[in-house]
């Protein structure tokens, strides 16, 4: 998985969001405790420090939506944070990104809490961030 096909799928995933480009990819997969699964057409980013994991991002390509994608993707990164030493998992999620959430709930996720107008929207608009955990010990 290299930079330039994380940001080419970001950016046609994220179309109401400004997307990442390839550089800001390559500096978070520098650092030691981020962490990649996916392949060319679906992928997860994320960091993993003292027993915890954080969903960077997430994101398939438009054309490969619908298949079952992202829900391998979040299986592989959970296995992956297990073998890591991961008990609990954390994430965020637009509040109208109602495919996200759905997807989030059937693994388990439930919301903690909420930050107000996190995500800016092209349109001026912010959104609020529903952060969510879920416990990946004795799955």
């Amino acid at each position: 998985m290299t930079p330039e096909i994380m940001a080419d799928i970001h950016a046609a995933a994220f179309t109401q969001s400004r997307p990442w480009n390839a550089v800001e990819f390559a500096n978070l997969m520098a650092n030691r405790f981020n962490h990649t699964v996916g392949d060319k057409h679906s992928f997860a980013l994320i960091q993993v420090i003292a027993g915890e994991a954080e969903l960077i991002t997430i994101a398939t390509h438009p054309d490969y939506q619908r298949r079952g994608l992202a829900r391998r993707v979040m299986t592989d990164w959970h296995t992956k944070a297990r073998v890591l030493g991961v008990s609990r998992a954390f994430l965020d999620v637009a509040s109208d990104n109602l495919p996200a959430i759905s997807l989030y709930q059937a693994f388990g996720y439930t919301p903690c809490a909420t930050r107000k107008g996190y995500y800016r929207r092209e349109n001026c608009h912010n959104v609020d961030a529903i952060v969510m955990e879920c416990r990946l010990s004795g799955k």
